[in-house]
């Protein structure tokens, strides 16, 4: 398993990879077609009242969060690559520059 986050704007926002042999999680939604690589990650957008606020950038924001949804890839470097895209598109969301964003990708034996 990978955590990979992306940073940008004074917050952070991680989704997990699970890797070949690893059980993703399973709920509607979620790919059944046996991909060995599976990224789970959060989606959001800026709403003008209700949902979440939050701090970004020095600005506050209301955000709303949608389900997570799954996504299976055939290779590692295909998964980490949309990973990174999809980080980068949540942050471009809510209008933060794409170029700003950090990524960092952490192992599982970091996480122990």
């Amino acid at each position: 398993m990978l955590l990979i986050r992306g940073h940008a704007g004074g917050t952070a926002l991680t989704g997990t990879l699970y890797e070949r042999g690893e059980q993703p999680p399973t709920y509607k939604g979620a790919p059944d077609d046996g991909a060995p690589y599976v990224w789970v990650c959060d989606a959001f957008y800026e709403v003008e009242s209700g949902g979440q606020l939050q701090k970004i950038d020095g600005r506050e924001i209301r955000v709303a969060f949608e389900s997570p949804m799954p996504r299976g890839f055939e290779t590692a470097e295909q998964a980490i690559e949309a990973a990174k895209d999809h980080l980068r598109t949540q942050f471009a969301r809510i209008g933060v520059d794409e170029e700003s964003v950090e990524i960092e990708v952490i192992e599982d034996a970091e996480l122990q």
